[in-house]
C-alpha cells in the first residue's frame, strides 16, 4: 500500500474518532452518576415526588431505598441532575463522583418520624447522632439524622453516641470509608457463599 494511501486511511480513521468522541461527549454531557444497577436518569427538578418509583434503588450498592427509608438519602446538583441512595455513605460517593457539581439540595430522613416511609428533610435541618449503638446501612458506626433536636437528645440518653450537624456527620463517613467498604466486601462474600451452598444442598 502506497505511502499517500495510508496517510489518507489514517486521516480518515482520525475523522471518525473525532466525530465518535465528539457523540460520545454530547451523549455524556448531562449523564448522572455512573447508574450500575438502573438506567441514568433524566435531570428532575422534583425529585421528591414519588421518589421511590424514579429512584428505587441505589446506584452505588443497589440496596433498596424503600426499604431501607431510614438511612436513603437524595441530592439534587445544581444541574438539576439527582442521585437517590441509600445511606450517607453512599451519598458521600455521589458526592465524590460529581466533584464537579455543586450540590443544590441534600435531603436526610428523621428517624425520629413514626411516619412510614420516614420524611426527607433537607441536611441542614436536621441534627445527626453519630456512633449510636443503633443499627445503620452500609456503616459500622450510625449516623442518624433528626428533624428535631429534642429526640435526638432522648435517642442518645438510651443508645449514646454524639450530636453534630450534617458537615460533621458527612466528614465521619468519608473517614470511615475504608472499614465501611471492608466490612461492605466481607459481609458480600459471606452471603455469595452461603447462596452458594444452599443451591449446592
Amino acid at each position: 500500500m502506497k505511502r499517500r494511501d495510508l496517510l489518507k486511511i489514517s486521516a480518515l480513521a482520525g475523522l471518525a474518532a473525532g466525530t465518535t468522541q465528539s457523540a460520545h461527549a454530547a451523549a455524556c454531557e448531562a449523564d448522572g452518576t455512573p447508574n450500575q444497577f438502573i438506567p441514568k436518569k433524566p435531570a428532575d427538578a422534583k425529585p421528591l415526588e414519588n421518589e421511590f418509583e424514579k429512584y428505587p434503588k441505589c446506584p452505588y450498592c443497589g440496596m433498596d431505598r424503600k426499604e431501607h427509608h431510614r438511612a436513603r438519602m437524595l441530592v439534587q446538583y445544581s444541574d438539576d441532575l439527582a442521585d437517590g441512595i441509600c445511606s450517607i455513605h453512599c451519598l458521600g460517593l455521589s458526592l465524590g463522583v460529581n466533584i464537579d457539581r455543586e450540590p443544590k439540595t441534600i435531603w436526610g430522613p428523621d428517624y425520629g418520624s413514626t411516619l412510614e416511609p420516614r420524611p426527607l428533610v433537607p441536611v441542614d435541618q436536621l441534627t445527626y447522632l453519630i456512633g449510636a449503638e443503633l443499627k445503620h446501612a452500609m456503616t459500622k458506626r450510625s449516623k442518624h439524622s433528626f428533624a428535631s433536636v429534642d429526640v435526638a437528645k432522648e435517642f442518645q440518653g438510651k443508645h449514646g453516641g454524639t450530636l453534630a450537624k450534617f458537615d460533621d456527620a458527612l466528614r465521619e463517613s468519608y473517614l470511615d470509608m475504608a472499614t465501611d467498604v471492608a466490612m461492605i466486601r466481607k459481609n458480600r462474600e459471606e452471603r455469595r457463599k452461603r447462596a452458594a451452598e444452599m443451591k449446592k444442598g
